[in-house]
Formats: C-alpha cells, structure tokens, sequence
C-alpha cells in the first residue's frame, strides 16, 4: 500500500493531462511552509532593505558622492533581483514546477545573469573608488567625480544586460547540446542549459573582476596599515594642521573601504559556490543533484538581501536616514538638508 503512494506521488505531474508535461517532485506541507517562508523573506528583506539604500542616498542631500551613487546603483540591481527574480525562483524551487510559461522563463534567466554581473561590476567599480580614494584621498575628489561614478554605472549596466541578452535569446549558449535540451525539455520546467563554451565565458566574466577586486583591496588594506602605523607614530609630536587634516581623510576613506570590503566579501562567498558549480556541471554532464543547485543558487539569490543588513550594522548614517524615513519625517521638505553624521 506505501509503495503504491509513493509510486502516485513519485508520479505527480506539473499539469496533469498534459502531454509531456514535467514530473512534480513537491515537499511536504511542512518543510514547503518553512522553504517559503525562508524564500520569502530573503526576497521581501532584498526589496525593501534596498529600496531604503536607494531612497537614502538619493534624497538626502549629504549622501550625494560618487560613492554613494555607486552603492545606491548596486542596491538597484539587488532590489530588482528581489523583485523580478526572487519570487518566481522559489515558485520554482518549493513545487519543482515553472507556471510561469516559455518566454517568461528566457527573461527571467536573462534578468538574473545580467543583475549578478551588474552587481559585480559595480562592486569591481566601488573597489577602483575605494583604491584611489584610500591611496590619495586628498585628490580623490577631483579623479573620481560624480561624471566618472555615472560612466561606471552605465558600463555596469549597459555590459550585463547586452551580454545576457545575446546570451538567452539568440540561442547560441546551447549549441551543440540539442540532444540534451530536446531530451529535458517538458512542460513546466525551466532549465535552460549553457554549454562549457559560454560556461567558460561566464565563469571568466566572474573570475577576473573578483580578480581584480582582490588585488585592489589586498593594496588597500596594505595602504591602510602603513597610514595607521604613520599616524601612530605621529601621536606624540605635534602636527599641522595639514597633517591632521590628512589623518582625518585617510581614516574616514579606510573605514569605508572596510565597510565596502565586507561587502565585496559577503558577494565573494555568496556566489562562488554556484559559480564553481557552473562551471564543474557543464565539464561533468549536468549531475549535480537538485538540491545541491538549489542550495548554491539561494545563497547567490541571498546576497542581494546581505548588502543593507551590511550598512545597517558599519553605517551609522544609514542607520539614521531609516530612522528618518521610517518616521515620515521624510516627507517634510526640509529632510533633505538633515544632517545624518555624527562628526
């Protein structure tokens, strides 16, 4: 009798009646109410976490630098993952089903490529910045000017989408492989498959930004320690006024290369592990087992909900601006000019 439910249930159907349709694999009640709830709030928190990123940066008037344009640009490319993303993946994830039809599957996947390159690129643009800002932060502010912040946010975005774009929809990341995509394909799935090629290509897409992004904040906290040792060393003699001001800059450009290291970090392990997983899979005909994709995949997807938990806990100034914001004195004209720093 046990073996004859498990048979009917190991034969559920995305549609039932449908031919070809994909075989159903569903949790149960309890671990799907959990899986839901997990999913959801990573998506809910990657939302509205970031939508306070954005509308902090972009109204108060003291949060206007190159920086802070780059972080809110980020956290635009976070907060659509949460909402384009997200929620159609963990229909995905809990019922083992897409009902979402064919073509939202190509766009769905495209989104998803292209928000995790535009993530990275930014976080590769925001190292530049924190290099330059940390190495010569008295002339930071005429190299890296608002100008130079849009360039590198138009190349984050502009770069990702073009290339996941040409990727998804022309066909070309599965040539080769019809007999594999024809022999998976069913009703109710979205599994679209990238031969080793295009995993080559997207493996190095990640590999050297995350390379170069190492290498920056590797001199960078280098850089940091022998500006610290200098300003120790300094303590005991009387300084200028000039030197002063320069311990000043350069601590204030350390502390927020460290805070935006942590983000970098947070990326790094967040998605290597779906990365290399990629890359494994397309060598090794496709075995990974479903739930070890699932698991590598939703730590990528959680990335986007870690970066404003990040601010929260290193900016104080963040923290502040949703104080203000979550009070609604945001809607008083004069909340623009609030000050958010405490020094």
């Amino acid at each position: 009798m046990s073996s004859n439910s498990s048979s009917a249930a190991a034969a559920e159907l995305c549609y039932e009646n449908v031919t070809g349709s994909c075989v159903k694999t569903p949790y149960s009640p309890g671990p799907r109410l959990v899986l839901y709830a997990l999913f959801g709030f990573g998506a809910a928190l990657a939302v509205f976490g970031n939508l306070l990123v954005m509308i902090s940066v972009l109204h108060f008037k003291q949060l206007h630098s190159p920086t802070n344009f780059l972080i809110a640009s980020l956290a635009c490319a976070d907060f659509l993952v949460g909402i384009t993303v997200m929620p159609f993946s963990m229909v995905r994830s809990v019922e083992s089903c897409w009902y979402f039809g064919d073509r939202f599957c190509t766009l769905h996947s495209c989104c998803d490529a292209a928000f995790c390159y535009s993530s990275l690129f930014h976080l590769c643009f925001i190292s530049i910045d924190r290099y330059i800002a940390v190495t010569d932060p008295l002339l930071y502010p005429t190299k890296f000017t608002v100008s130079v912040s849009g360039i590198c946010i138009s190349i984050s975005w502009i770069l990702p989408i073009v290339y996941s774009g040409a990727v998804f929809y022309t066909g070309v990341s599965d040539d080769g492989m019809e007999e594999l995509v024809s022999a998976l394909n069913c009703i109710g799935g979205c599994q679209i498959l990238i031969n080793r090629d295009w995993v080559l290509v997207d493996f190095l897409l990640f590999f050297i930004p995350t390379l170069v992004i190492i290498i920056l904040y590797s001199k960078i906290f280098l850089v940091a320690k022998q500006q610290a040792i200098k300003i120790e060393n300094l303590g005991s003699k009387a300084k200028s006024s000039s030197e002063s001001y320069k311990a000043r800059v350069a601590k204030r450009e350390r502390k927020a290369a460290k805070t935006l290291g942590a983000t970098v970090l947070a990326f790094m392990i967040s998605w290597l592990p779906y990365t290399i997983d990629s890359l494994i899979d397309a060598f090794m005909g496709f075995i990974t087992p479903a739930y070890v994709y699932e698991i590598c995949l939703w730590c990528a997807y959680y990335n986007s909900a870690m970066n404003p938990l990040i601010y929260a806990l290193f900016y104080p100034w963040f923290r502040k601006a949703i104080e203000v914001i979550l009070s609604g004195k945001l809607l008083k004209g004069s909340s623009t000019n609030i000050s958010l720093f405490s020094e």
